[in-house]
């Protein structure tokens, strides 16, 4: 029997690939069957598509399906597998277009499809993977898992495009961040952790309260992921750092920095959000240091995990309980080792 992730020791579950070892079966399963889809693209393009479909990402997309799906025995279900690999090739869809948005030169270690392809190319590939996920959502037996991959496509690519067209704006309210991320990142773990409960057999309570912890989850992974764009190191992180500041995203660390510098400073670093001067990349982060960002976006980040928490919360004993209540442990361990 496994500890339940509450009570095991903060060293083993300081990164994904810990806790993600539980499912290892699923994710051998998982690339088997992306890998197999390659067949259904066109020749000329199977290795464009191959180069996206890699296996050195966290995967944590197909994880929230397994872990929210999860049964006694653990099991490995076709079903999982197959909405797994729906999330995650919208999820490598949505990674090709920002790339291309913020002119990243690394993901994963290595060239962005931008990068190897070219913008125009990759562009298409993009929608070549967001096509062939709602190919393979559409060949379940209801219309239910079609019907919610869509919604949630449609809604996180309208998160990623007002993100498009507010950049190199200054006018952003907190609000406005709010309501991107909720789109763009939350909305994919939050229809994850959904269909892998229902699909799990779960019943509608924990899959409503299984979405409620993705969403959660999402948001604090999105802000996380805004810090480490000044605090990570490109080394551990694998992509390319700076980027927010450079192609004019005005994220959180951000918001809170331009919110405490005195007026003058604000002024300058606006005219580095809006294009109008080259980004100070060191000088900012020194400010960020200065004026306690890091902490307060930290503040933020805990805040949405304990939402995340409660939700699970509610079902006590639930075999998927104790494998989902460990992400909230490793994003904490990840911020950490921002520090």
């Amino acid at each position: 029997m496994q500890t339940p992730a509450a009570t095991l020791p903060a060293a083993s579950v300081r990164d994904f690939a810990v806790v993600f070892a539980r499912v290892q079966p699923h994710m051998q399963a998982l690339d088997v069957f992306l890998h197999a889809q390659l067949a259904a693209f066109e020749p000329e393009i199977r290795e464009m598509a191959d180069y996206c479909i890699d296996t050195s990402g966290k995967r944590i997309r197909p994880a929230l399906v397994f872990f929210s799906g999860w049964q006694a025995g653990a099991t490995v279900s076709p079903a999982l597998v197959q909405v797994a690999a729906v999330v995650e090739l919208v999820h490598l869809a949505t990674l090709v277009h920002d790339d291309i948005m913020d002119e990243a030169a690394l993901r994963r270690s290595r060239p962005t499809a931008a990068k190897k392809y070219g913008p125009e190319a990759a562009v298409l590939l993009g929608d070549a993977l967001f096509a062939h996920a709602l190919h393979l959502a559409a060949r379940f037996p209801t219309t239910e898992v079609c019907a919610a991959v869509s919604d949630s496509t449609r809604k996180v690519c309208a998160g990623e495009i007002v993100q498009t067209l507010r950049r190199r704006s200054t006018a952003i309210t907190r609000a406005d961040y709010d309501r991107v991320i909720d789109l763009k990142t939350a909305e994919l773990f939050r229809v994850s952790c959904s269909l892998g409960a229902r699909l799990g057999g779960h019943g509608d309570a924990f899959a409503d309260d299984a979405a409620r912890f993705g969403r959660s989850l999402g948001i604090a992974y999105q802000i996380y992921d805004d810090l480490a764009d000044f605090f990570g190191r490109e080394t551990r992180i694998g992509k390319t750092l700076g980027t927010d500041l450079a192609s004019g995203k005005l994220t959180l660390p951000l918001l809170y920095l331009r919110d405490r510098l005195p007026a003058t400073e604000r002024a300058e670093l606006e005219a580095e959000l809006e294009g109008r001067v080259p980004a100070r990349l060191a000088q900012r982060l020194a400010e960020m240091k200065a004026f306690s960002v890091f902490d307060a976006v930290h503040a933020e980040i805990e805040q949405e995990l304990v939402c995340a928490e409660a939700a699970l919360a509610r079902h006590p004993g639930l075999p998927p309980c104790e494998h989902l209540a460990a992400l909230p442990l490793v994003l904490r361990a990840q911020v950490g080792a921002l520090r």
